[in-house]
């Protein structure tokens, strides 16, 4: 799941980091709110990448994606890269926790 979800986040930062270049271009907001905005939401996906197995964690994913959608109401072009990124965010949790499940049991089974 750890890597599957760092994979995902490591993207997502690489998108933001895009987007606020083209929104700094297309938007009204200032370029300091903008960068701040940014600049936290792509520190909390690579602080995140390290923390993918902590409790809370996927929680914390979770509110990022959705932020990350919700940002969609300044720079109208989040709404479907937020979404796209909340779909992967999905993906990534789900059948990581199947493939550690797999994982865990051929463990036991070679233990065994």
């Amino acid at each position: 799941m750890r890597t599957l979800c760092s994979s995902t986040l490591i993207g997502e930062a690489l998108v933001v980091l895009f987007a606020a270049l083209v929104a700094m271009q297309l938007s009204d907001v200032s370029s300091a709110a903008l960068w701040t905005v940014s600049g936290v939401a792509m520190a909390l996906c690579l602080l995140l990448c390290g923390m993918i197995n902590r409790p809370g964690a996927v929680a914390v994913g979770w509110a990022l994606q959705l932020a990350l959608v919700a940002s969609g109401f300044v720079v109208p072009t989040m709404f479907g890269l937020g979404a796209v990124f909340a779909g992967l965010w999905w993906c990534s949790v789900h059948y990581g926790r199947k493939i550690d499940e797999i994982k865990a049991a051929r463990t036991a089974a070679a233990a065994a």
